[in-house]
């Protein structure tokens, strides 16, 4: 069964090739959705497709790419939505 999420990264996250990182697991994981940097120095996103699938991404968000120093990652349920093909860097 399909869900979607969005999360919010907190720490040392950008600079740190952090989407990058991001878009390559989610995209592995076979997950929907988009990552992108916030103004105040933050990663943010939304992923979508198997609850499994989903709980890696969340695993791999909470570690980060070996330059990263995540201090913590926030989630949120969010409805499914149609129409996506691919998960993107914005």
């Amino acid at each position: 069964m399909s869900q979607r999420i969005s999360f919010k990264v907190h720490g040392t996250v950008q600079g740190v090739n952090f989407r990058s990182f991001t878009q390559k697991k989610a995209s592995a994981y076979g997950l929907t959705g988009w990552v992108s940097n916030t103004t105040n120095d933050k990663v943010v996103g939304e992923a979508q497709g198997d609850g499994e699938s989903v709980k890696k991404l969340l695993k791999d968000l909470n570690t980060g790419p070996s330059a990263a120093y995540v201090v913590k990652v926030e989630k949120e349920e969010l409805d499914v939505k149609d129409g996506e093909s691919s998960f993107s860097v914005r």
